[in-house]
């Protein structure tokens, strides 16, 4: 899952970025309210962990735009302010969660899964389709009560079809997800074919149907028909 980490102390946004990549989210970070703007424009987030205090603008204004476009991004905000009224109008303007800091890591990542689960899986720990089963909390993937080894690519790209189960979803979308602001870098899609073929051959030696299919001229589907 991507997530957006906006926060203008450079120092403590890379530690969130590590600790949260540590936990195989795919995480980008902007240091002011102007890129993060041009960042939700461009780009979906599974969530978006956001500053209240930016050195060109109020992260609540932030919030009010997320909502204004009708973006689904689950959002916690940060805040080194422990005022009532700031975690009163932040929660007013939209947000999920709050956090004062300082606050440890760990929290912050499990509030983070909390709110995906809450917002992609119904606050459901074990995601079952058909005959696959994902255990979030324990990042396992089983067919047929079988556990079936992943690498972090096809966790994420498994998990985004889960989310998105009967929706075709476009190549561009894929790779956005998968590499974040690095998509660039990938130069074409060459890598999501092999990432795709490799989940499919594993799911298919599983014995699971092929629910991945693809969809001419425009990316894949994740469904039983």
């Amino acid at each position: 899952m991507k997530l957006l980490v906006i926060e203008d102390e450079k120092a403590f946004s890379d530690s969130i970025c590590r600790y949260l990549d540590g936990e195989q989210y795919i995480t980008e970070a902007v240091y002011n309210a102007q890129n993060a703007m041009e960042k939700i424009e461009l780009y979906d987030y599974a969530c978006i962990i956001l500053d209240i205090s930016l050195p060109d603008g109020n992260g609540l204004e932030i919030l009010r735009a997320l909502k204004a476009n009708n973006k689904e991004e689950g959002v916690i905000i940060i805040s080194a302010k422990n005022a009532l009224d700031d975690k009163l109008n932040g929660l007013k303007e939209g947000a999920d969660d709050y956090l004062v800091k300082p606050f440890h890591l760990p929290e912050l990542a499990a509030r983070v899964a909390a709110i995906i689960r809450r917002k992609s899986f119904g606050g459901k720990n074990i995601i079952s389709f058909d005959l696959v089963k994902m255990d979030l909390n324990q990042r396992i993937l089983s067919v047929r009560d079988k556990e079936i080894e992943l690498t972090k690519k096809e966790y994420e790209l498994l998990l985004y079809f889960l989310g998105n189960k009967n929706k075709v979803i476009s190549k561009n979308a894929l790779a956005s997800h998968l590499w974040g602001d690095d998509m660039d870098m990938v130069g074409n899609y060459d890598l999501i074919y092999s990432h795709i073929k490799n989940l499919k051959k594993k799911l298919a030696q599983a014995g699971a149907p092929e629910y991945i299919k693809a969809v001419y001229g425009v990316g894949y589907k994740f469904s039983l028909s």
